[in-house]
């Protein structure tokens, strides 16, 4: 009685003081709580790492104040991709302050812009020395807001090899902005509106707010690396076919940039009941971590 009292006390406080390690429901993967330092703040996340991975991501966020993204990290730990997901900067277990327009500040300033693509880059170097395989081809995968994080993000780390954006902007904060403030949140602004109108406006009209604008052509221009791009047609957050525009002009120039559009789509291609777009994202990972390895063999 009293030996097995003791070793079940052993065990109880064993589980305490080790490194949190919770194995998932599938066992096809491992799920290990991680902190990390960035700019000065503490950082909280999750790794989720599948027996032999055949790639690595990170998860970058959107602009809501949101924790860590499990259930997509499970939905790609489970297609063999090793993944990081983390709290956002002043959210959840994560240091430091949010900034969003929930809380009245401006998130897509280029201090901010900047701040977040410091906290991706620190999360790709934490992760790099939790895989196992030095040699994994390591990527940005995000949403949204990730449109400008990511690239800028891409641009100042050389272990970043590939990107997935999905409803990602290839166009200026401000003119993001100016489509935003003339769709208005109407579900319905494209059974009445011409893209040639939408375009007009998203040029040309005057901003509400003034500040210095974050252009992710800047950083775009300066990689080589694979990215895909994920769109849906009737996305009224991002001006669509201006940034598939933007994006066919560096396919001209060489660039391994590639995109899908989805007809009967919105803003959230990747969490919509249609999984098309995640499915093919995956493929895309598949397809250019395999050429990248590849390449490695044959230096």
């Amino acid at each position: 009685m009293n030996r097995n009292f003791f070793s079940y006390l052993f065990l109880w406080v064993s589980l305490i003081i080790l490194p949190e390690m919770v194995f998932s429901q599938s066992a096809d993967f491992t799920i290990q709580d991680v902190k990390f330092e960035s700019q000065g703040v503490t950082l909280a996340g999750s790794i989720l790492k599948p027996k032999n991975p055949f790639a690595a991501v990170v998860i970058v966020h959107g602009s809501d104040p949101v924790k860590r993204e499990m259930e997509f990290a499970k939905r790609l730990a489970k297609e063999g991709i090793a993944v990081l997901t983390y709290d956002k900067r002043g959210v959840g277990e994560s240091g430091g302050v949010y900034v969003g327009p929930s809380v009245g500040t401006n998130n897509i300033d280029t201090t901010n812009l900047n701040l977040l693509s410091h906290d991706a880059n620190e999360a790709v170097k934490t992760f790099r020395t939790y895989l196992k395989d030095k040699k994994i081809p390591i990527g940005l995968i995000g949403f949204s807001q990730a449109g400008w994080i990511i690239p800028i993000a891409a641009s100042k780390n050389p272990q970043i090899e590939f990107m997935v954006l999905f409803s990602c902007p290839t166009i200026t904060t401000l003119e993001q902005l100016r489509f935003q403030f003339y769709t208005n949140g109407n579900n319905s602004f494209w059974e009445n509106h011409t893209e040639a109108d939408a375009r007009e406006h998203t040029k040309n009209d005057t901003d509400k707010y003034q500040f210095v604008a974050t252009d992710p052509k800047i950083s775009l221009n300066t990689l080589s690396i694979p990215g895909l791009w994920l769109f849906g047609e009737k996305d009224i957050q991002i001006p669509v076919k201006l940034c598939i525009e933007q994006l066919n002009t560096y396919k001209v120039q060489g660039k391994p940039f590639e995109h899908t559009l989805f007809s009967t789509l919105g803003h959230n291609t990747v969490f919509d009941s249609n999984t098309t777009p995640f499915d093919i994202s995956i493929q895309w990972i598949k397809q250019k971590t395999l050429n990248i390895k590849k390449y490695k063999v044959s230096k």
